[in-house]
């Protein structure tokens, strides 16, 4: 996949938002009448794009009648050693940015099943309220 495109309200607060989770700005451009770049972090590479008069966003995480997109994934496995640990220091990085940017978890970590492995997974959400996900296998069934 090239990249996951994400609308947002507000385009530098997203920057800094993703910056702060770890993303590195690659490529700023515009989109028709819209401002847009391309991210890349996490082993992953994302397209934001500033919406000029935008909607209020659906609750795909809350919202069990929701349909359509829910979220994006990212494997932590080879990146920290537990996600309870992790997600204290990004709680901390986001507070050392910025005190009014609050990391909003939706799911803090825990152990999930999936087939034959265990996972830690926790849910946080971006600031148009965007879940995201992050998993790390704990071991191999």
């Amino acid at each position: 996949m090239h990249h996951a495109s994400i609308r947002t309200a507000d385009i530098h607060r997203a920057i800094a938002f993703y910056e702060t989770l770890g993303f590195t700005l690659e490529e700023r451009f515009t989109a028709g009448i819209t401002l847009a770049c391309w991210m890349t972090g996490l082993d992953g590479r994302i397209e934001l794009l500033q919406v000029p008069e935008p909607a209020p966003t659906a609750d795909a995480f809350h919202d069990e009648h929701y349909t359509g997109y829910y979220h994006l994934s990212f494997d932590m496995t080879d990146q920290v050693s537990t996600l309870p640990d992790w997600l204290t220091q990004l709680q901390q990085r986001f507070t050392q940015a910025d005190p009014a940017m609050a990391l909003n978890v939706l799911l803090p970590p825990q152990q999930q099943i999936i087939g034959p492995h265990v996972y830690e997974v926790m849910f946080i959400a971006d600031t148009d309220g965007l879940p995201l996900e992050f998993l790390r296998m704990m071991r191999h069934g």
